[in-house]
């Protein structure tokens, strides 16, 4: 076997196991291996989970923070922001700067992400050709999909359907939608309907982002019970993904319950970005502010597949973040109020095998025989306590190789009279 992992932690309620990987592939899982790796790496009764997934990140507009800083806080002004920004767009800053969240991904134990490029007239396809190239750049460090996203509209922003068109052709993997980003209910009908014939046209999935409100009172922040109709008018069930969705999080349980019925017969994954939402939600609300996040419990509760993301990385969205699925499972786990320890690893699935359902790799995904070899190794001994502790990623393995290796030291000095000299902080090397 190619590398053997000792004494790792996958059940509280089971012994410790060994992990065989060969040719990026888990070959065995036992309590004791008798073949030797050509590497064995110890881990100490550490965790072990399949590697993170980020079903929902914007590369791009990463670290656009401090270039023209937010005021007011609203998602109008972040879009008015962001557009200004997104017309100084230069290939190379771009690339910089999605390398930074990428790195971070990578460190933090993500294996895939599912990149949101903006795809209009304003930035042309720049978030594209540089998320393609990226995608090349760091296969062997996470797999990239690439969501050709129309986040000015089709209908009202000219020339966008050629842009989507050219994106696809130029390889990415997912129709992405912004139907509240027109100007009319029939235009955001029109809009959805576009981003179903170009799917189906070209044999890909969906992936749009929806109902992005405090309330439904507009009806283009009410989009999701047409989208779940016509998933399952066009046969796309399990094949669509709606970002955001906060609006439903404002109806009343009996006036939610029959959309969230059908988003649970169409299939479609939702998910949640609790890090912009909560961050941009109930602004206007001077008495009981709403928290602004899209129903997770009745969700859940009710067979929907829920999974959650960083969604944006410090800019005018959210001046926030670290791409760290954990810390926004953590943040997620406080806002829906689950506490309890199957809730907790109801949260951690979120960020695991839900979001694998999302973008499509279950098949391949998790620690099982025959799987795919993206592994994180948590700085943990409970799996309990992944949530809790916000553990060091002691090692992640991407298909079967080792991406990263973390090492943490800390002292409580109670007067050992050695030298408390600290390196300076160093920018990890790619």
């Amino acid at each position: 076997m190619d590398i053997v992992l000792r004494g790792v932690r996958i059940d509280d309620e089971r012994p410790l196991v060994d992990i065989g990987v060969e040719s990026g592939r888990i070959v065995e899982i036992a309590e004791t291996i008798e073949g030797r790796g050509d590497e064995e790496i110890e881990a100490g009764g550490r965790v072990a989970l399949p590697g993170f997934v980020e079903p929902h990140l914007h590369l791009e507009k990463a670290f656009l923070h401090r270039r023209l800083p937010a005021r007011t806080g609203t998602l109008e002004e972040a879009i008015r922001v962001t557009g200004v920004l997104k017309a100084q767009q230069e290939r190379e800053d771009v690339l910089e700067r999605s390398r930074r969240v990428l790195d971070m991904a990578v460190r933090n134990g993500t294996t895939l992400i599912r990149a949101h490029p903006d795809v209009d007239p304003i930035q042309g396809l720049i978030g594209v050709e540089t998320a393609v190239e990226l995608r090349k750049e760091y296969q062997d460090l996470l797999d990239l999909q690439i969501v050709a996203f129309p986040q000015e509209g089709i209908l009202k922003a000219a020339g966008v359907d050629d842009l989507m068109e050219q994106a696809l052709d130029m390889g990415a993997d997912v129709v992405g939608g912004c139907p509240y980003n027109e100007l009319s209910w029939d235009d955001t009908k029109a809009h959805i309907d576009k981003v179903f014939d170009l799917a189906a046209r070209r044999g890909l999935p969906i992936d749009m982002h929806v109902d992005f409100a405090d309330d439904a009172d507009d009806r283009r922040f009410a989009s999701a019970r047409y989208i779940a109709e016509k998933t399952i008018e066009t046969g796309y069930q399990g094949r669509v993904a709606l970002g955001h969705v906060t609006s439903l999080g404002a109806l009343s349980p009996d006036e939610a319950k029959p959309v969230i019925d059908l988003l649970r017969r169409a299939d479609i994954h939702i998910v949640t970005l609790p890090a912009t939402d909560v961050y941009l939600g109930g602004r206007k609300d001077e008495a009981r502010p709403r928290r602004g996040l899209t129903p997770v419990r009745a969700l859940h509760e009710a067979g929907v597949n829920v999974a959650y993301s960083s969604n944006n990385i410090r800019n005018a969205f959210t001046p926030f973040g670290r791409a760290d699925p954990l810390q926004i499972g953590n943040l997620l786990a406080h806002l829906v109020q689950f506490g309890t320890p199957d809730q907790q690893a109801e949260i951690l699935k979120m960020g695991t095998v839900n979001a694998a359902r999302v973008v499509g790799v279950s098949d391949d995904y998790g620690l099982a025989v025959g799987k795919q070899a993206d592994i994180v190794i948590l700085d943990t001994l409970t799996v309990a306590d992944a949530l809790l502790d916000l553990p060091a990623r002691s090692w992640v393995l991407k298909r079967g190789r080792v991406t990263v290796v973390t090492t943490v030291e800390s002292r409580v000095c109670r007067g050992c009279g050695e030298n408390h000299s600290l390196k300076a902080p160093q920018a990890a090397p790619r």
